[in-house]
């Protein structure tokens, strides 16, 4: 019984997941890069660029969070866990760089 509850609810969410929308980017950034005409414009998308930026920094922290998980209880993970922390720490750098470059862009646009 418990065995059929948990196979329906793993499906049930892995039903929603597919059905979530997945949209990164809102706004079309090359519109919105190549209109860009007045101040109005360009602080938008300093805005939007800054939003991102934190979005980034919060997927960073996560990946930080789930790192010191990985190797304060790295026995939990057998062998894997060299693999889950070196994944963990290449996403954070990745979010941390990509948050970095969304405020250079912000400030650029801001610049304008």
């Amino acid at each position: 019984m418990k065995t059929k509850l948990l196979i329906t609810l793993f499906l049930a969410l892995g039903l929603l997941a597919a059905c979530a929308e997945m949209d990164p980017h809102p706004m079309n950034m090359d519109l919105a890069v190549q209109n860009a005409s007045s101040k109005a414009d360009h602080e938008a998308l300093a805005k939007h660029y800054e939003e991102a930026a934190e979005e980034m920094r919060v997927k960073a922290e996560e990946h930080k969070k789930l790192l010191r998980q990985y190797q304060s209880k790295s026995y939990l993970y057998g062998r894997q866990a060299e693999d889950f922390k070196a994944h963990c720490q290449k996403l954070a750098d990745v979010y941390e760089k990509a948050a970095e470059e969304n405020l250079s862009m912000a400030k650029m646009h801001r610049q304008m």
